[in-house]
């Protein structure tokens, strides 16, 4: 049976396995502010993300972006990642390291930030098309935000985390493309990365039950080809088995009353492209 706890804004304790956190109106707006920066900064992104330019150029952008806000990259330092965001480039599926790599036109590209602010995580990613992308790039791009939204959607008390993963597994496969199931969304708040674990494919009323002030990710990570995944030598970079594209969404949410409240939305209205 699940195990649900009510905790307070000041409330710090690490991730507890299988514990769920119900957070109050303060941890809302905790997460409302983070959410915000996030999205502000994937907003700020759009212009630079274009043929010549290299995933370290990004990554100094959001760097700069969290501190003048006087926000901490949740990434820079965490369990030795180096970089404070992450670039995944066509077949790489998530946590791609930022580098000298040099964006070409046709490429897909998703960028994920976490900025810290006064203890809260806004945890978000977005996917972003540089230069002139073929059509069945932009068609994945389409489908896996739209697979992000239909999860969202199923998002209310009453409902269950495999009703979330069942509305994005439907989507996804009815185009015949694979759904990842190796990573996950989480809970998320003053603890980068909480029960429960959000996957992106299940059953009908399957899962912990969704109660308001539950706070977590939905990611859904996406392949035209096979879902299967495998790690690369640096520990942290995923890519596809197949070499096929993949495309990823990421919102933090939080459950309310009657639905759910998305911390992460661009406030500039660019939450998918073109933008």
């Amino acid at each position: 049976m699940t195990e649900y706890i009510t905790v307070s804004a000041e409330d710090r304790t690490e991730a507890r396995n299988g514990v769920i956190k119900l957070h109050g109106p303060e941890g809302f707006a905790g997460m409302r502010a983070a959410g915000r920066l996030a999205a502000s900064i994937l907003d700020a992104l759009v212009p630079h993300v274009v043929p010549g330019v290299t995933t370290e150029e990004i990554d100094d952008i959001v760097h700069r972006l969290t501190l003048e806000a006087g926000a901490l990259p949740a990434t820079l330092g965490y369990r030795g990642y180096t970089k404070s965001c992450c670039t995944s480039i066509n077949h790489v599926v998530c946590h791609g390291i930022p580098s000298d790599r040099v964006l070409k036109d046709g490429d897909i590209i998703n960028i994920d930030v976490t900025p810290i602010v006064d203890g809260w995580h806004g945890d978000t990613s977005r996917m972003y098309l540089v230069g002139d992308v073929p059509l069945k790039a932009r068609k994945l791009v389409d489908v896996t935000y739209e697979c992000l939204m239909l999860g969202i959607e199923q998002a209310k008390p009453g409902n269950t985390i495999g009703d979330i993963g069942y509305a994005i597994q439907r989507h996804a496969e009815a185009q015949r493309y694979g759904v990842v199931r190796d990573f996950c969304g989480h809970g998320v708040g003053r603890t980068f990365h909480d029960s429960p674990e959000v996957v992106h494919a299940g059953r009908p009323d399957s899962g912990p039950e969704l109660r308001p002030g539950m706070i977590f990710t939905i990611e859904p990570m996406i392949n035209i080809g096979r879902p299967d995944c495998k790690l690369l030598d640096d520990g942290w970079t995923a890519v596809t088995r197949d070499r096929s594209l993949s495309a990823q969404f990421e919102h933090s949410i939080g459950i309310t009353d009657d639905g759910c409240e998305i911390f992460t939305k661009s406030p500039a209205g660019l939450d998918h492209p073109p933008y």
